[in-house]
C-alpha cells in the first residue's frame, strides 16, 4: 500500500490519518503499542522528507497478514512474518544525516527517534532519490502459558499484565 506525499507539512496529518487506516484494516487496534510507535515514526520520516527535501515523496507500509489469512497459507511462506515495514521513497539524492540536537532545538531529534523505537533501520539510494525504512516487530497473538514479546506478560482470560 502506498500514498503519495505532497512537499506540504499538512501532507504529515494525512499520512498519519491514512497509515492509522490501514493498520486498523490489518487488525493492528489503534492503542497497541505497535500501532503508536508506528504512526510516530510515519510522522518522523514523512516530516523529513517534506522538510528536508521539499519534494513529493511516497509513504509504503508493508503490514503482516492477520492470523485467520495466514492460517491458510503454507506454513513457512512470508506471511510468518510479524514485521511492519514503513518506507518513504524522495527524489532528493542527499543522504539522511542524523543530527545531534542541543537541549532547546525544536528540531534534529527525527533519526535519532526512528533508530530508538524501530527494531531495523536503513536507507538505501532509489534511482534519482532514495528510500528510507524501518520495521517493527509485532508480538504474537498472547497465548495462556506464554509471556509476550519484550518481556511484557500480556492480560489473558483475567490474568493482569505487568510491564517489566
Amino acid at each position: 500500500m502506498q500514498l503519495e506525499v505532497r512537499p506540504d507539512p499538512a501532507e504529515v496529518g494525512r499520512a498519519r490519518r491514512w497509515a492509522r487506516a490501514r493498520l486498523a484494516g490489518a487488525g493492528v487496534e489503534a492503542d497497541e503499542p505497535l500501532a503508536e510507535t508506528l504512526i510516530l515514526l510515519v510522522s518522523e520520516l514523512v516530516t523529513n522528507a517534506v522538510v528536508h527535501t521539499g519534494r513529493p515523496a511516497v509513504l509504503r507500509l508493508v503490514l503482516p497478514l492477520a492470523a485467520g489469512a495466514a492460517a491458510g497459507l503454507a506454513a513457512g511462506s512470508a506471511a510468518g512474518s510479524a514485521a511492519v515495514r514503513l518506507e518513504v521513497a524522495d527524489t532528493s539524492g542527499r543522504a539522511p544525516v542524523p543530527r545531534c540536537a542541543d537541549g532547546e532545538e525544536t528540531g534534529g531529534r527525527g533519526l535519532a527517534l526512528v533508530d530508538g523505537l524501530a527494531d531495523r533501520w536503513g536507507w538505501s539510494p532509489d534511482g534519482a532519490g532514495k528510500r528510507i525504512w524501518c520495521e517493527l516487530d509485532r508480538c504474537p497473538e498472547p497465548r495462556a502459558a506464554a509471556p509476550a514479546c519484550d518481556g511484557v506478560a500480556t492480560a489473558y482470560e483475567g490474568l493482569a499484565y505487568e510491564a517489566v
